[in-house]
This record gives C-alpha cells, sequence and structure tokens, in this order.
C-alpha cells in the first residue's frame, strides 16, 4: 500500500492528513519550529526518520525555509516523492525542485499525474478536484468524489450540491458556478500556507479548480448521453 507521511512545524497539514489518511496509509509528523531565523540543521526523532524514510510520498507543511529546505536534502533520495505546501519565491522554488522528483504546487488543489509511479497513485485521488455526477432521467441522483483537494473542500462542496439538486434537474452554467461559490464558504488556508501570498488570489484559483471539476462532469455526462 502507497505509504503517505506529512511533516509539519506548526498549524497546518492537519486537514490534509484527516483527508489522505482514508484512501492511504498515512502518518502525521510534527516537528519543533526553530525560533532562529537561520538554521543550518534539525532533530528528528529516529522513530520520525524512519517513518519519513519509509514514506513513497512526503509532503511538507512546515513553515521555516531552511527546516523545508533540510528536509527536501535529507529525504529527497529516500522516498519516491516530495510535493512542498508551503514555500516563498521562484529561486527557493528552483532550488528545491532542482532535486528532480519535487514538486512545490501553488495551491495544493492543482495536483495532478507527471509519470512518476507512486505519485500517480498518490494523485488518482488527492489533488485536482473530479468529481462524477449519477443521473436518473436528467435528476441528480448522486455526487462521487473521484479526485478530492487535499484539505477535503471537495467533499464539502459536492455534499452541499448533493443535498441540495438531489432529485434536481442541474443548470449546465448555473450548477458549475454555484460549485465554485459554495468552495468560497469552506476555511481554504491555501493562502496563509503559501507564505506572503494573496489570499482572494488563492481561494479563486481553489474556486476555479471546482467549478471545472463540475463543469467537466457535466459535459462528461452530456457526451455519454
Amino acid at each position: 500500500m502507497l505509504k503517505v507521511v506529512i511533516v509539519t512545524d506548526g498549524p497546518y497539514g492537519d486537514r490534509a492528513f484527516e483527508t489522505i489518511n482514508e484512501l492511504f496509509d498515512t502518518a502525521f509528523i510534527e516537528i519543533e519550529k526553530p525560533e532562529a531565523m537561520f538554521i543550518e540543521d534539525i532533530e528528528i526523532p529516529e522513530k520520525d526518520l524512519k517513518i519519513i524514510e519509509s514514506a513513497n510520498i512526503l509532503i511538507t507543511y512546515t513553515t521555516h525555509p531552511d527546516v523545508t529546505l533540510i528536509l527536501a536534502e535529507m529525504f529527497h533520495d529516500k522516498v519516491d516523492w516530495m510535493a512542498i505546501a508551503s514555500w516563498k519565491g521562484d529561486g527557493f522554488k528552483n532550488q528545491l525542485e532542482s532535486h528532480g522528483n519535487v514538486t512545490c504546487p501553488y495551491i495544493m488543489c492543482e495536483l495532478e499525474e507527471n509519470g512518476n509511479h507512486s505519485w500517480n497513485e498518490f494523485v488518482s485521488k488527492i489533488g485536482k478536484p473530479k468529481v462524477v455526477l449519477e443521473y436518473d432521467d436528467d435528476k441528480i441522483s448522486d455526487i462521487t468524489v473521484i479526485r478530492s483537494s487535499p484539505c477535503g473542500s471537495t467533499a464539502f462542496v459536492a455534499g452541499y450540491l448533493k443535498e441540495k439538486y438531489l432529485g434536481e434537474t442541474p443548470d449546465i452554467e448555473e450548477f458549475p458556478l454555484e460549485a465554485g461559490l459554495k468552495l468560497q464558504h469552506y476555511p481554504c488556508r491555501a493562502a496563509k500556507v503559501r507564505l506572503f501570498s494573496d489570499e482572494e488570489c488563492k481561494k479563486e484559483m481553489a474556486s476555479g479548480h471546482h467549478r471545472d471539476a463540475f463543469t467537466e462532469a457535466m459535459n462528461s455526462n452530456s457526451t455519454s448521453n
């Protein structure tokens, strides 16, 4: 079974753990955030080191840049792929991604396949939202989340729309728009995780991904019919 490990030095990553742990064998490791602005090393207990090294996918929600950099240097060659949820600046992004199996997404709900077997297995269920709509004649009978954003917002949006539109015929334009608008009511942390980023911009991106997911689902059903 695919093993995922999430490492954090602060208040982020807990919701991703809850979502991902429902689908994969997932561990959540908290390390102490250094008080110093610059550090050269971090201490990780031996038991946690072994857990991290056993991972196929390592996700960091560490907000101290040096901690993030050290983790990438320590473990990129021990795991199949790493995702860095918190990073600042293109230079830092390029430095991290130079390891070859490290990705620094702008927001975590944009993750998609990249050709790596373990990563592809992971993002088949976690990442850029993907849903399937089921119909009884032209009325909604069910909404299934195929791929969820790590924070769980996709299930939140799908649950709301299912409750509202069950047995109803959705409008092909209004239905996806409502999905995007409902995402705005979810307490998205994307802007806070991505250091010094624009909160409204991140919410708009997350909203757009969910709007597109429901548009694609409706178009897919229309094509199949």
